[in-house]
């Protein structure tokens, strides 16, 4: 008897995975062929730095990086990465306990639910907010709390909101800054709000800190690591997708509490066998040659956003100014909600924007645009929701 298509329940409790839905319409779209002015998904445009390309085709040469590598990742990308994190946010890192390098940021923080979620355990999850909290949430047989983020609480979670029961069931915690999708930014007295949250209740914070070199106007975007005690209670990831424009890449690393780290490191030893040396090779170019040129890659994402923002506010549409991240999370025009909104703009103007839901229920009433086409695009994109409003 064959494939009956029946699959584990794990599988039927996920919604589609969101970028998955948004490429089969687009793809729709294209084979009608239609012009589509495509910003609905966070892959950056622009082309991964010759200096970090440079590296790698050099390494990918070198035998030595032809077998199998360490699940925690090469001494030497360990040792860049603290010491990255050190020249960067001011925070000292031991590179043989606190760090291990990730198949790309998405790996990290879809594993370490499994090395420490038990089935019935809390985890809180933003949203709306990146979906591999949620699904990596489900995997393991956790139950998800979710904590809205509102405009009102600058986008923030309201730790206070959370049942005191539910607080002592939780044992994991996911916040984003610079969020993904709103573009908020987290401020000190946030941060040091969840760490005395985590210590009250024993939960471990899980800092996704994918855009935190993508801003703005002079903004630095800080280290949840930063804030006294954090070391004691959470990690933080971070990305090179987005930092070096190297999404097909897939690395990452995770920095932090040592016990986390290595209930993160006993995962991936029976997942996966680590990343590919020589990309690491590249990782270790990139975070200490490419930082100037990356610098240049965020100016051009400025640009895109001043000529962006000043378009939708030319039109009547609402959002927040981002200091960060390569997102605007745009309020939708009245009467639609955010499907009806994105569906419209795809079929009746050619754009692909996320609709806010795609990320949770308190996504309602916003789309999110990336500013991941070249300026002229964005100003197409704006001239064509002007004809369409």
């Amino acid at each position: 008897m064959g494939f009956t298509g029946s699959y584990a329940q794990r599988i039927e409790k996920l919604p589609p995975y969101l970028f998955v839905e948004i490429d089969r319409l687009k793809n729709e779209a294209l084979k009608q062929g239609k012009d589509i002015i495509d910003i609905g998904i966070g892959d950056p445009d622009i082309p991964t730095p010759a200096v970090i390309v440079e590296a790698m085709k050099r390494a990918v040469e070198n035998p030595a990086h032809h077998r199998y590598p360490s699940t925690q990742g090469m001494m030497s990308f360990r040792e860049t990465a603290a010491t990255w994190c050190k020249n960067r946010f001011g925070i000292d890192i031991d590179p043989a306990k606190q760090v291990c390098a990730l198949i790309g940021s998405k790996e990290g923080i879809a594993n370490i639910p499994l090395a420490f979620v038990n089935p019935g355990d809390v985890v809180l999850v933003p949203d709306p907010g990146y979906p591999v909290y949620k699904s990596s949430t489900l995997f393991c047989g956790g139950v998800i709390h979710l904590m809205p983020l509102r405009e009102e609480n600058g986008f923030m979670p309201d730790l206070s909101a959370i049942p005191a029961d539910v607080a002592k069931k939780a044992k994991l915690m996911f916040i984003n800054y610079p969020n993904n999708p709103t573009s908020a930014v987290a401020t000190a007295d946030f941060f040091r709000e969840v760490v005395d949250f985590a210590v009250k209740n024993e939960i471990i914070v899980c800092h996704d800190a994918a855009y935190s070199e993508v801003a703005f106007d002079s903004y630095r975007a800080p280290s949840f690591l930063e804030t006294p005690g954090a070391g004691a209670v959470g990690v933080e990831f971070h990305s090179l997708s987005k930092t070096f424009c190297m999404t097909g890449w897939r690395l990452g690393f995770a920095v932090g509490n040592p016990e986390v780290i290595s209930g993160l490191a006993k995962i991936k030893s029976n997942i996966d066998s680590g990343a590919f040396q020589a990309i690491q090779e590249a990782g270790i170019v990139a975070l200490t040659k490419a930082l100037g040129v990356a610098g240049n890659i965020y100016k051009v994402f400025e640009r895109r956003r001043d000529v962006f923002a000043q378009g939708l506010r030319k039109i009547g549409l609402e959002f927040e100014m981002p200091k960060a991240t390569f997102y605007i999370w745009i309020k939708v025009p009245k009467p639609y909600t955010s499907a009806q909104f994105a569906k419209k703009l795809l079929e009746q103007a050619d754009i692909v924007m996320t609709p806010g839901t795609g990320f949770g229920v308190n996504g309602e009433g916003y789309i999110r645009a990336a500013l991941t086409v070249p300026e002229e695009r964005l100003k197409e994109a704006v001239s064509r929701i002007e004809k369409l409003l």
